[in-house]
């Protein structure tokens, strides 16, 4: 099987180490992939924007299967292109038509969808660029701390959860103006807050079966203890203690079922993953966020963890049989710490030379922004590496992720250091046996 692996981040250089491992592979090809992840397989130098280009790219290598990494290309209505081309009619892609993809692309259209379907999620309004005054006058009207989120694109840095009144209305001016985010926060979503604790769930689908695949938790927050503005992602977990089988057990029925089924009666076909943003309050689940695709960094603890073939799973859609297909997974806890440029996620400086990850030893290095400056690898983004290790429990995982960091350098290097830390088991404390008279 030829594969085409679209994207350029840590979560598509997890995905090429894996696919990579397939005894289906016959050839792995990255477009445009970054200095880690062509290790596994072939640079593609194809502009997928360029529909003529692709077909080209794509009947020249015998491209049998398309794997879509990022949410914009499937936004834009990259599987579209290709399942409407006669000469492509062999491709498979995994990752949703346009249609399905407004999943992630519309938080209005998600909430629509879920309310429609019965799947449990917060109550919510939308206001469009011209309703301001209505906005601010129903955030006036709700209890803090406000949730605001822009309904578009955003990489993951489009919501603003504050107790603030004034700093939640500029936080909406800014949106529906277009300053913050330009059009994807012309639309906004004023969410109920939700209190409890973040769980990343995952499945994949070819549109009628699916299977659940490993449960983590990510830290959005660019500081310790949670403190600072949302990122991509500091670091991620896998597993942990909200998502025991239980909570799980119901996520499947409530929230995975009935997303697959409420797919199937909407009439929208999807082949591919299914990112579900939950949050557990009180043992129950409520989905936060949609997103058509795996997670970064959740895919750097998620994929190291799944035993099971990758291209198996991706045959099963493309036959039509994931439901004959299995899913393995190891039980040890898996640890990765997102290893960021200084000023991430504002302003930075690349280009500086990266030293160490040779040395790294029991951990895997994913490459995220960085780039070949000669013979020598550079910083080229705001995430630069991802560190991930494994151990029999949080606790050793945490150590030998950290460990591996320490021996890694590059001027402005930048990461938390509590990532999991708050799910390590706490020492009971025993009280003092009473003395005795």
């Amino acid at each position: 099987m030829n594969v085409l692996l679209i994207g350029s981040g840590g979560r598509e250089h997890a995905m090429a180490w894996k696919i990579a491992q397939s005894t289906l592979l016959d050839a792995l090809y990255v477009a445009p992939g970054n200095p880690g992840s062509i290790r596994h397989g072939r640079p593609a130098n194809v502009d997928i924007s360029n529909h003529k280009a692709l077909r080209a790219f794509l009947l020249e290598k015998k491209i049998t299967m398309v794997v879509v990494g990022p949410e914009q290309p499937l936004v834009e209505g990259l599987h579209d292109r290709i399942a409407d081309d006669p000469l492509l009619k062999g491709v498979t892609v995994i990752g949703p038509r346009q249609q399905g993809a407004q999943l992630e692309g519309s938080k209005e259209f998600a909430k629509e969808f879920m309310f429609r379907h019965n799947i449990p999620t917060a109550a919510h309004r939308s206001f469009g660029k011209d309703e301001l005054s209505a906005a601010v006058e129903h955030l006036q009207k709700v209890a803090a701390p406000y949730v605001i989120k822009a309904d578009g694109l955003a990489s993951g840095k489009g919501v603003v959860i504050t107790s603030d009144i004034k700093e939640a209305e500029r936080a909406l001016k800014g949106m529906l103006s277009g300053k913050s985010f330009g059009a994807a926060g012309e639309k906004v979503v004023i969410e109920q807050f939700l209190k409890g604790t973040e769980v990343s769930a995952f499945l994949i689908t070819d549109g009628d079966a699916f299977k659940m695949l490993p449960a983590a938790r990510d830290y959005k927050r660019v500081g310790n203890g949670d403190t600072g503005p949302n990122t991509g992602g500091m670091g991620a977990v896998s597993p942990v203690p909200m998502a025991d089988k239980d909570f799980m057990q119901k996520v499947h029925d409530r929230v995975a079922a009935p997303t697959v089924r409420g797919l199937r009666e909407d009439g929208i076909p999807y082949q591919g993953f299914i990112f579900m943003g939950l949050m557990n309050v009180n043992g129950e689940p409520y989905v936060i966020e949609y997103n058509v695709r795996l997670g970064d960094p959740e895919t750097q603890v998620v994929l190291p963890r799944l035993r099971s073939d990758l291209l198996d799973l991706f045959e099963g859609i493309a036959s039509g049989t994931l439901s004959e297909r299995h899913v393995d997974v190891d039980d040890r806890t898996a640890v990765s710490v997102v290893l960021a440029n200084d000023g991430y996620p504002g302003d930075h400086v690349s280009g500086k030379p990266i030293t160490g990850i040779d040395l790294v030893k029991d951990a895997y290095v994913f490459q995220a922004g960085t780039a070949m400056k000669g013979e020598r690898l550079v910083t080229a983004g705001g995430r630069v590496l991802s560190v991930t290790a494994f151990g029999k429990d949080v606790e050793h995982a945490i150590t030998k992720a950290y460990l591996a960091t320490n021996v890694i350098n590059y001027e402005g290097k930048m990461c938390r250091s509590d990532i999991g830390h708050d799910l390590v088991r706490k020492p009971t404390v025993k009280a003092p046996a009473a003395q005795q008279a």
